[in-house]
């Protein structure tokens, strides 16, 4: 069921058009991955989605109905620069935020308890926020994001500052939200982390979506017929005419097959061979390759540099 719809929508600041006739559909219960290179209007578009900016042009729905300035109480929003109040204990800030989303004290005050024992972090209610580390500070404003149980979450570079135990743990949080029928933006620049959390993708860059669909389609849209092969024995697999090697070791290789020429076709011409066949793959392009195919190699490079 497609729970937010956007149609048509462009903006633009000073003349220069930020987004372009953008038209997207996320479904309900999925996490969808909102990727892009610095400037490529991701970040405008989450603003107009969360009603802090308006669009110039197009409509947003969400559950079928036109997106107004009440949408935002069950809308959840972790940007990237984080806006916690350093001084402010822990507990005390978050039933504050938890409030201005529309719960009562005493509610909050329940279910943030209930997230501080589940994060193993109970004894923080009375620490300021200056007092925690970075890490500890981003697990904090994960809660606030998601304590007054949103059905619609943006999360904008939420591992940040986060070691592999804390991020594992978030991770999991993010999984659990998900199968409770919220929708989950998820914007960052870990393509490895979008394969690894992110069922469906939308590429956008100069204000335009490049890419768009599920990520096994997209793989499989764009897959170069190239397989890998471990294996032992001795062959020379450039022997064949059909067979392009791309990388080849004592027991391993990496091949491109010519059009027409199936896998099946490559093992059947390997069975002749004095060869012991330990592991056969195709390789899928990953979303780093289709991110450098489609925006380029450079764009990338300075998106990396200035997101280090």
């Amino acid at each position: 069921m497609t729970s937010l719809q956007l149609a048509h929508i462009s903006k633009s600041f000073s003349g220069t058009k930020a987004l372009k006739d953008i038209n997207l559909e996320m479904d309900a219960g999925k996490i969808f991955g909102l990727l892009g290179p610095n400037g490529a209007g991701k970040t405008t578009l989450i603003r107009i989605i969360t009603n802090i900016i308006a669009a110039d042009t197009g409509i947003i729905l969400f559950d079928g109905k036109q997106v107004d300035y009440l949408h935002p109480l069950q809308f959840g929003y972790m940007p990237e620069e984080r806006g916690l109040y350093k001084k402010m204990k822990v507990g005390e800030q978050l039933v504050y935020l938890a409030q201005l989303k529309g719960m009562s004290k005493a509610k909050a005050k329940s279910l943030i308890i209930a997230w501080l024992e589940r994060f193993e972090i109970k004894n923080w209610w009375n620490k300021k926020v200056i007092e925690l580390s970075k890490g500890m500070q981003q697990k904090i404003q994960f809660i606030s994001t998601v304590v007054h149980q949103p059905k619609l979450i943006i999360l904008d570079e939420p591992f940040s500052g986060l070691d592999p135990i804390n991020s594992d743990l978030i991770k999991n949080e993010i999984f659990r939200l998900k199968e409770n029928g919220a929708t989950i933006i998820f914007s960052t620049h870990r393509m490895e982390q979008v394969e690894e959390i992110c069922e469906d993708i939308a590429l956008i860059n100069k204000g335009e979506i490049l890419l768009k669909g599920s990520v096994n389609a997209l793989k499989q849209q764009f897959r170069q017929n190239e397989f890998e092969l471990t294996f032992k024995g001795s062959v020379d697999f450039s022997q064949n005419g059909n067979i392009n090697v791309i990388t080849q070791s004592e027991d391993y290789c990496k091949v491109n097959l010519n059009e027409g020429f199936t896998a099946a076709d490559f093992l059947g011409s390997l069975l002749n061979k004095q060869i012991e066949i330990k592991s056969f793959n195709e390789c899928l392009p990953s979303i780093h390759d289709l991110f450098v195919a489609q925006v380029g190699d450079d764009d990338l490079k300075h998106h990396n540099s200035t997101n280090a």
